[in-house]
């Protein structure tokens, strides 16, 4: 019966998008059903057993003739990796909703709305093992992020959100266009049927109609994901929405990234270019994002652009293919959610305090907000792949990984990318927090909201606790990862 939980971690936070729009009138209603429900959404995968769900309890059939097993209903499957991506969106959703209602005392409703679809769709991407239905889930969660760029309260936010959108009307269609060719050659759309038919032998990989599919999906999937040539309009989604927003755009990114990638892992493995392409884009991605981000005034398209960059090796890790790179790159994954946020939230303490976000007007803050800088410091040390911290131990994964797979160039390419981002981040350290403060800049005698303090300090605990003991995610990741080959 515990298996009947697996839906409902999707069910409930729909559910509760749909009641705090209705009751969008009564504030305090709708602020304790969105905490609530925050608080319920990381405790649920605890409560459920690993295995499947077949919604409308519509059983496999096997086809007398073929042999072949169709499931013929949509069907969500949970197991370890998903417990630990769901558990960490539970956290970060939490922490987000904490800092906009300590915020906002007028909560809105639409907003919240917003947060929890998007909060529903990743999850769903997670789970799902039909790729249509994947397709449905990847466009609620494309709206939801326009939705929520347009909602926040900084210049150009529209432009940016219809520039989005507009992109989404190209890159949407193409992933159903791919999903349709899928259909057509194999007769389902749930990806396990698919896989089979592929090594039945029942699809040639060399179909180009197959092929035509492959291309068409990944496009979507560089969309989805931010990386080149879609990483401008990625990071300009993150610089102009609310902090505390950014770090979840941030994570429905990453989360609908390795969504969908292991989704075409499993069907596309076979064709011998697609782990090829993986590795290529994924380097441009690290390429490029350091790179423009050393270029960068305004820290929230620093940070976006070096998210960016480090989603690259996310990729890197899966397009090597291996156990153990597998590994590195999910383990990376889940590192980039909670560095990532920890970043774009303190530095919005400081947009907050000093009403600056321009790097060449501030300097000083150090004895102004010692603490917020001390934690924005450790959390960009994490970003960089300093030890002992988390992200040392993802990208020292990766660069291992790299060498065992016989490609010494990519592990030397982490290892410059990561240079280059300590260089990026010490720089902009410096010049905010280091240097002596600009006559221009006005430092306010607010505090830093304790929530925006709290939920740095949450992160914080995390990126140590898996610096020293990253076998936390790992070995649950391992176990995932070998599965998956």
């Amino acid at each position: 019966m515990s298996e009947l939980w697996i839906p409902l971690m999707v069910v409930i936070p729909l559910i509760c998008a749909l009641f705090v729009s209705a009751l969008s009138r009564f504030n305090k209603t709708i602020k304790v059903i969105a905490l609530v429900v925050a608080i319920v959404i990381p405790i649920i995968p605890f409560l459920s057993n690993y295995g499947l769900h077949i919604f409308g309890g519509f059983l496999p059939m096997t086809d007398s003739i073929t042999g072949m097993v169709y499931h013929p209903s949509i069907v969500y499957s949970f197991g370890v990796l998903q417990k630990i991506f769901i558990v960490i969106l539970g956290i970060l959703a939490f922490l987000v909703l904490l800092i906009y209602i300590n915020k906002y005392k007028k909560a809105s409703g639409p907003y919240i709305f917003l947060l929890f679809m998007g909060i529903a769709a990743v999850t769903a991407l997670l789970l799902t093992d039909d790729i249509f239905n994947m397709f449905v889930f990847f466009e609620i969660l494309a709206l939801a992020q326009v939705g929520i760029v347009a909602a926040s309260s900084l210049d150009n936010n529209y432009e940016m959100a219809l520039k989005y959108m507009i992109l989404g009307a190209i890159g949407s269609p193409m992933i159903l266009l791919g999903v349709g060719f899928l259909l057509a050659i194999t007769g389902s759309v749930n990806i396990t049927d698919i896989v089979a038919a592929i090594r039945m032998g029942k699809v040639a990989i060399t179909s180009p109609v197959f092929l035509m599919s492959c291309g068409l999906i990944f496009f979507g999937w560089l969309y989805a994901s931010g990386l080149p040539p879609f990483h401008t309009i990625k990071s300009g989604m993150y610089s102009k929405a609310e902090p505390h927003a950014s770090a979840l755009l941030q994570a429905f990114t990453v989360i609908s990234m390795v969504s969908i990638i292991l989704i075409m892992f499993r069907i596309y493995s076979a064709v011998p270019i697609f782990e090829a392409l993986l590795v290529v884009f994924s380097a441009i991605a690290m390429i490029l994002g350091v790179t423009m981000a050393l270029t960068q005034t305004d820290y929230r398209r620093m940070i976006g652009f070096l998210a960016v960059g480090e989603l690259g090796f996310i990729g890197l890790g899966i397009g090597l293919g291996t156990q153990f790179a597998i590994t590195a790159g999910l383990f990376q994954a889940v590192n980039e959610i909670i560095i990532t946020a920890s970043l774009f939230i303190g530095f919005g303490a400081i947009a907050y305090l000093s009403g600056e976000t321009d790097t060449r007007k501030m300097g000083g803050l150090i004895g102004y907000y010692p603490k917020i800088a001390i934690l924005v410091l450790i959390s960009g040390l994490a970003m960089a792949g300093v030890p002992p911290l988390n992200g040392f131990q993802s990208k020292l994964m990766l660069v291992q990984a790299s060498l065992s797979c016989g490609y010494p160039e990519l592990s030397l390419l982490a290892i410059i990318v990561s240079i280059a981002t300590f260089v990026v981040f010490v720089k902009a350290f410096y010049t905010m927090f280091l240097r002596p403060k600009p006559n221009t800049l006005k430092i306010s005698n607010k505090k830093a909201p304790k929530s925006m303090v709290f939920a740095m300090v949450v992160f914080l605990i995390i990126i140590i606790v898996l610096g020293f003991f990253p076998g936390i995610v790992t070995t649950g990741i391992s176990q995932f990862a070998g599965g998956l080959l």
